[in-house]
C-alpha cells in the first residue's frame, strides 16, 4: 500500500515540477602539452589564476611541463624576511618558549612577593590605624558634645534675651550666633593684645635692670 502511494506522489511531483536542465561547464582551454595556462590578455581569465599561488600550484602538479620558471616562485628577500618574522612570532622555537615561560614565572613570583610584603606591612600598621581611628572617633564625639553644649547655651541666652524659646534654625538665632562669634573674636583679639603688651613690659624691665654678674669664690678681693 505504501509503495504504490509513494510512486503516485513521485509521479505527481514530476508532473508539477519541470525537470531542470543539467548544466555542464565547458572544459578549460588546454595547450597542446595538456597543461592549462591562463591567458593574461583574456579579460575572461579569473584574477586568481594570474597570481603566483596558481603558478606554484601548476608547477607542483606538472613540474617542468607546466612551463613555470621555479625561480619566480621563490619569495623575494623582503618577503622572505617577512615570512621569517611571522614564523618567529607565531611559531617560536623551544628556547624562546622556555625563556618566555621563565620570564612569566619570575614576574608572577615578583608580584606574589610584593603582594605578601604589602599585606605584612598593612598588618603591622593595623594596631596604630585602629588606635588612630578610635582617637579620631573620640575627638569627633567630643567636638559634637561641645557643639551641642554651645548650642544649648546659645539657646538659653536667646530665650533670656527674647523672653521666649527660639528655634536654632530661625533667623533670630543665627543673628545671635553671629553676634556671639563676633564678640568672642573681639575678646580673643583683646586678650592676645594684652599678652603681647605684658611680654613687651617684661622684656623692657629685664633690659633696664640686668642681673649682677656673680663673683667667683677664688677671685682676690681689692686691697
Amino acid at each position: 500500500m505504501a509503495a504504490p502511494m509513494r510512486r503516485a506522489w513521485q509521479g505527481l511531483l514530476r508532473a508539477a515540477v519541470p525537470a531542470a536542465r543539467s548544466y555542464h561547464a565547458p572544459p578549460p582551454r588546454r595547450k597542446p602539452g595538456g597543461v592549462y595556462r591562463p591567458d593574461p590578455d583574456d579579460p575572461l581569465t579569473p584574477v586568481w589564476q594570474l597570481q603566483p599561488a596558481y603558478e606554484a600550484k601548476l608547477y607542483g602538479r606538472h613540474g617542468s611541463a607546466s612551463g613555470v620558471d621555479p625561480a619566480r616562485l621563490w619569495p623575494s628577500p623582503e618577503k622572505l624576511q617577512e615570512l621569517e618574522a611571522e614564523e618567529r612570532e607565531w611559531f617560536p622555537g623551544l628556547r624562546e618558549m622556555e625563556a618566555a615561560l621563565d620570564k612569566k614565572e619570575q614576574e608572577e613570583e615578583r608580584q606574589r612577593v610584593e603582594r605578601e610584603n604589602l599585606i605584612a606591612a598593612n598588618m603591622a600598621k593595623m594596631p596604630q590605624m585602629i588606635e588612630d581611628w578610635r582617637r579620631e572617633k573620640a575627638a569627633r564625639k567630643e567636638k559634637e558634645r561641645e557643639a551641642k553644649a554651645r548650642r544649648a547655651q546659645l539657646l538659653a541666652e536667646a530665650q533670656e534675651r527674647f523672653g521666649h524659646k527660639v528655634d536654632h534654625r530661625s533667623a533670630k538665632f543665627q543673628e545671635l550666633v553671629q553676634e556671639m562669634e563676633k564678640k568672642q573674636r573681639k575678646e580673643l583679639k583683646l586678650k592676645k593684645k594684652q599678652l603681647k603688651e605684658e611680654a613687651k613690659k617684661k622684656a623692657a624691665a629685664a633690659a633696664a635692670d640686668p642681673e649682677p654678674v656673680p663673683v667667683s669664690a677664688g677671685a682676690a678681693e681689692p686691697a
